[in-house]
């Protein structure tokens, strides 16, 4: 059975998002830890956790995905942007431990003119201190492929490898983290430049090459507005765009991604997130 869902809003707590999840089809969905623009989150409501993994468990959902905020950028060159990033990240895993099993999505960040190394550097640098600080130890954390649009770090899979091999090699074994894995967004990859129409099978290899299918947790499942390589980020619904339903027919059915959590981020309402579920749904083999 495909794992399916997409982005709702977290407003209403744990339990209303699992929910408003089986009212339209999903077994999984994402959610926004706190504002995307801004940085203040929820008192966290510990019953509404408890009863939410006892619903999850109940109805079969999960993983769910928490995102970090867009304002969260861990290669900026000012210091005070990065320690509200480090802040933020360190608050959101502790609170994610009330929901073990959840994996949690961040965009690697922007360098701003400081250079990609460098960029590289910075983001390895905070996850460092931020699994010293909240010892994750439910919470997969995820880094996401970018489109590519301006200063984005993770715009190819060299830069993603980059990040984690840094991390990976300067933390002690006693204090890896349970799982430091990648979100692969689709329209991200194809406005990247990886041609996942034409050649899905060679772009999975190159991931599987470079960093690893092992390490690939999650797809973000979205059609794009634009040409392959443009570098610009514009979701599109599904069978809508340049990467089309055809396409999408071949993602959701891969070896390598079919028992992979598929997330929605597409422009829809929830009636249009619906029909999507069930649209993709009805591609599996």
């Amino acid at each position: 059975m495909i794992k399916i869902g997409c982005h709702l809003s977290s407003s209403g707590g744990y339990v209303a998002m699992g929910q408003t999840a089986v009212s339209i089809g999903a077994n999984v969905f994402q959610f926004f830890t706190r504002n995307p623009r801004g940085g203040a989150a929820k008192p966290l409501d510990r019953a509404d956790c408890r009863a939410f993994m006892e619903y999850a468990a109940g109805h079969g959902i999960g993983p769910i995905l928490a995102h970090a905020p867009y304002t969260l950028n861990a290669a900026s060159a000012e210091q005070r942007t990065r320690d509200f990033a480090e802040s933020v990240f360190i608050d959101d895993l502790k609170r994610l431990e009330h929901t073990p099993g959840a994996m949690y999505n961040f965009h690697p960040g922007s360098h701003v003119g400081q250079g990609a190394d460098k960029g590289i550097e910075l983001i390895s640098g905070l996850l460092l201190r931020v699994f010293a600080a909240a010892k994750p130890g439910h919470t997969t954390v995820l880094l996401e492929t970018m489109a590519g649009k301006g200063s984005e770090v993770g715009r190819t899979f060299e830069e993603i490898r980059a990040i984690i091999d840094l991390v990976e090699s300067r933390l002690p074994a006693a204090g890896r983290p349970p799982s430091l894995g990648v979100c692969l967004d689709t329209c991200h990859v194809w406005d990247g430049g990886y041609d996942i129409v034409n050649d899905l099978d060679g772009v999975v290899g190159e991931f599987d090459r470079i960093v690893g299918i092992d390490r690939l947790k999650a797809i973000h499942a979205n059609d794009s507005m634009n040409v392959l390589g443009a570098h610009k980020d514009r979701h599109e619904k599904i069978g809508k765009g340049k990467i089309g339903l055809e396409a999408f027919g071949r993602i959701v059915n891969h070896p390598s991604l079919r028992d992979l959590p598929f997330y929605l981020e597409t422009p829809c309402d929830l009636q249009g997130y619906k029909e999507e579920i069930a649209l993709l749904k009805s591609l599996r083999r």
